[in-house]
């Protein structure tokens, strides 16, 4: 069923799992045949198409940080800190 609606995370996947318990691949596949566009059409979408509203399931978080968002988080400290630095220059002036 993935290849007919957008599913980009761990959400989505639970979402169209719950969909195919509750509603089958078959309705599915006719909401998704009645939604205009020539993309895939979103979860959210279909689930409006078919009158049902999916549960709202919790993902688990990350417990780790990864390198590239410690990097990203340290530039961005450092950049704060040099307008904080500057502003403060100017305002003693």
């Amino acid at each position: 069923m993935e290849q007919l609606v957008r599913v980009y995370n761990e959400k989505d996947r639970q979402t169209l799992e719950w969909l195919r318990r509750h509603v089958g691949d078959a309705a599915i596949a006719s909401a998704v045949a009645q939604c205009a566009g020539s993309g895939k059409p979103y979860l959210s979408i279909v689930c409006r198409r078919l009158g049902v509203r999916a549960p709202a399931f919790s993902v688990p978080r990350r417990q780790t940080s990864s390198p590239v968002a410690e990097y990203s988080l340290a530039t961005i400290r450092g950049i704060l800190a040099a307008r904080t630095a500057s502003a403060k220059l100017v305002a003693v002036r």
